[in-house]
Order: C-alpha cells, then structure tokens, then sequence
C-alpha cells in the first residue's frame, strides 16, 4: 500500500513530467504541445465573471427623443405636452389646487391636484395626485404616484383609475 510519501513523490513527479514536455523536446513535448495548448486554452472556459457588469446601464428614454411618460394610455402625446406643464406646476407648488389643461385641437382637457406632502422615494422626491381627464368619449379619474428626477422633471410612477361616484 503505497504511503503519503510515495503519493507526493508520484504527484511532484506528474508536475514536473508535465512542465518537462515544454522543455525537452526527447520526451515528445513538441508533439504533445497543441495537446497542452488546447487544454490550457479549454481551462479559461471555467472561469467565471458576471455577465451584468460588462453591460451598459439601463437609461429610460436617454435621449429624450421617444415621450416617456405613464399616463401614455390615457393621453396621446399631442395631448400631454398640454397636461405636462399642468401637471408639473401641481406636484412641485405647495398650497395648489387643481391645475387646469386643455387641448383644443382635441377638446381633450382636464387638472392635476397634489394630494398629501411631498415624501422621500427611491427615485427623488414623490407626491401624490389625483387627475381628471375630459375626453370628448369619456371622463376619467386617475390616482397616482410622481417622483422628481435629478433634473426637477415630474415622472410618473404609478397611476390607476378611481371609480367615479
């Protein structure tokens, strides 16, 4: 039964057989060197790094070319270019009430009201507010949630129908 010295010795040699094909070319190592190049090649397989770090981050709408906005499917873009501004000055002014918008063009119109104080969210600072949007094919309510970005642009974050009563 061979002993831990004779396994040691047996591995130190294997270690220095393999390294020795490299060097002297009577043990065959030049025919064995694209044997050893592909294995050490195929060794660099099973290395691993995480994937996410070499993508680019994520930018909702960097260039601001494409409109960006949740209340996409409430409004069409002609129609909130006219709400935005409405809607920008009841989020950020204390003491407001609602803020009016129309669109003549579409007869589409409506207000924006801050509801509640100004809190402190994830993405900036966030506000409530409820909407009224009069279309000429209907009316609708709509509660939500907007939040700050870096550059003082109100974004929404959340918004949902209120049942009209």
């Amino acid at each position: 039964m061979p002993d831990a010295k004779d396994k040691v010795s047996s591995a130190v040699h294997s270690y220095i057989g393999i390294g020795g094909l490299w060097r002297n070319p009577s043990c065959g190592g030049l025919k064995r060197a694209p044997l050893l190049l592909c294995l050490a090649l195929l060794g660099g397989c099973s290395v691993s790094m995480p994937m996410a770090s070499l993508m680019p981050a994520h930018h909702d709408d960097e260039t601001g070319s494409i409109p960006n906005f949740q209340l996409a499917g409430w409004l069409d873009d002609a129609d909130w270019q006219r709400a935005k501004p409405a809607f920008d000055k009841a989020l950020a002014e204390t003491n407001v009430s609602a803020v009016s918008w129309a669109n003549p063009d579409s007869g589409a119109k409506g207000n924006f009201k801050a509801v509640g104080q100004a809190f402190a969210g994830t993405a900036g600072m966030c506000r409530g507010f409820h909407a009224t949007l009069v279309e000429p094919a209907a009316n609708k309510a709509l509660e939500g949630t907007a939040c700050s970005d870096k550059t003082g642009n109100w974004q929404v974050t959340d918004v949902k129908p209120v049942r009209q009563g």
